[in-house]
């Protein structure tokens, strides 16, 4: 049961990707106000989209940090942002724990040569660190282990071998986490959104982002929502936040 339980959380920090997840590199990266000096895979910005990258980045990350401390839910504040420039890497952007607990952003170099001007780059940063702040990866792994004891408990009550009842954890654990995905999913844009705008961007122009990925729509299961609902929500934030809410 333990390697069930186990699987089942790795499976669950996986799905805190916003396109399509993936291990954290290795090597340094943005943090505490400039770029550390980096081996491969992360290097230093050196491309002019890069180097807007970090101009955005020196604007939206203190915004961040202060909504992360203020709200007080994440354990820690410190946001370690990164460029993951490793050959072949597709679109994406994701969030995760280093080994210490310290949260990392992580953006892949596609991304950020496929943004099409700065409040883009914003809201997805924005986005990215509100995960983060909302605490959605403790809480993607808590619900990841009860879909996974709730779904052994029935397997093995049922009488089934040990592996099938493994083979249930494992079930039980992506559909606990991925029930509440989108709705993580949407509010990140939420509270991107306010980072962004509180940071000088404009976030209803940083969804173009969302016109050149495919939508997901309402799929089985799908851990994002539609692309219509999530510029939805970001045009509702910045109509509270332009009339003074």
């Amino acid at each position: 049961m333990r390697a069930g339980l186990f699987s089942a959380l790795v499976a669950a920090s996986a799905l805190a990707g916003c396109v399509d997840p993936m291990g954290m590199p290795a090597g340094g990266g943005y943090g505490g106000g400039g770029y550390e000096q980096a081996a491969d895979p992360i290097r230093p910005a050196a491309l002019p989209s890069q180097a807007s990258f970090t101009t955005v980045i020196a604007r939206v990350e203190p915004v961040a940090t202060r909504y992360c401390r203020d709200l007080g839910r994440a354990a820690r504040c410190d946001f370690r942002i990164i460029i993951d420039d490793r050959p072949g890497q597709p679109v994406n952007a994701y969030q995760t724990l280093d080994q210490s607990g310290r949260p990392v952003l992580a953006f892949t170099k596609a991304l950020i040569d496929d943004a099409r001007n700065s409040d883009e780059l914003a809201f997805v940063i924005g986005h990215e660190a509100a995960h983060q702040i909302l605490g959605h990866i403790p809480q993607q792994q808590q619900n990841a282990m009860t879909g996974a004891l709730l779904a052994g408990v029935v397997a093995a009550a049922a009488g089934v071998s040990a592996v099938d009842v493994q083979t249930a954890q494992q079930v039980g654990a992506t559909v606990a986490a991925r029930r509440y995905s989108k709705d993580f999913e949407l509010q990140a844009d939420a509270l991107g959104a306010e980072i962004a705008w509180k940071s000088g961007f404009d976030p209803v122009r940083g969804t173009g982002f969302f016109d050149r990925l495919p939508d997901p729509g309402d799929k089985f299961l799908g851990t994002h929502p539609a692309n219509g609902d999530r510029k939805a929500v970001v045009r509702q934030v910045v109509a509270r936040l332009e009339s003074g809410g």
